[in-house]
């Protein structure tokens, strides 16, 4: 804004949280609607298991004899997809499970594609917190110049972020630091590593990996996302 006069939009840092489950857990959902005319009919059975983090989303059809016509599991599959985007105990996106329809019902007349994306949609969501529901953080790579007199404070102030150290390395009169620390505690770390080391620290951070956020700070954000739908 200031040097080539362009706007911008500025706020405070986000986490890119995750929402994933921990174990296995089936959903199901009948949804009939009657309007004088046509009606809408799709009812799906859905199971949901935990995948490795990382591994994303996968989507499996295990009906068989045609308790649901296939040309309507596409829209169950769509229907779960984007109730995992729009998010489910939070705000965040859901990854790392596998979804199966496994049974369900139709109606010759009343059936459609959009009654059975709705019923997937909340078949899933039926599933989902009976699956021990999770919010995941992403954890930072962290490494940490330091001169070995300012060493103890900052390891102490890395611990205090959450972070697990992974070991140190010695090249001369500096040590080098490797920790593992959540992304949302390293906001202004910069200048608290400058300020401890009169301004002789150095560090650099990456993407490590994601984890499951303790349960108290999980409450937190969890309750603060619902107040911010309302």
């Amino acid at each position: 804004k200031r040097e080539i006069d362009v706007e911008a939009t500025v706020g405070k840092p986000q986490v890119a949280y995750r929402e994933s489950i921990r174990q296995a857990a089936q959903g199901e959902e009948k949804y009939s609607k009657q309007t004088g005319g046509r009606g809408q009919y799709g009812h799906c059975k859905l199971k949901i298991e935990p995948l490795e983090t990382g591994a994303g989303f996968q989507f499996v059809s295990e009906i068989v004899g045609g308790s649901i016509p296939k040309e309507y599991i596409p829209a169950i599959q769509k229907g779960v997809q984007e109730r995992l985007e729009m998010c489910i105990i939070a705000v965040f996106p859901m990854s790392d499970l596998k979804v199966s329809v496994y049974d369900g019902s139709y109606h010759e007349v009343d059936s459609s594609e959009m009654a059975f994306k709705i019923a997937g949609s909340l078949a899933l969501q039926d599933a989902v917190k009976k699956a021990r529901p999770v919010l995941m953080e992403p954890v930072m790579k962290v490494e940490v110049v330091v001169p070995d007199d300012y060493m103890g404070a900052v390891n102490g102030d890395l611990i205090s972020r959450r972070g697990q150290l992974q070991g140190t390395e010695k090249q001369g009169t500096t040590t080098i630091i490797n920790a593992m620390v959540p992304l949302s505690e390293m906001f202004g770390y910069a200048t608290d590593l400058r300020s401890k080391t009169q301004g002789r620290g150095a560090f650099t951070m990456h993407f490590g990996k994601y984890e499951d956020l303790p349960k108290n700070l999980a409450d937190e954000i969890i309750a603060k996302s619902k107040g911010n739908q309302r």
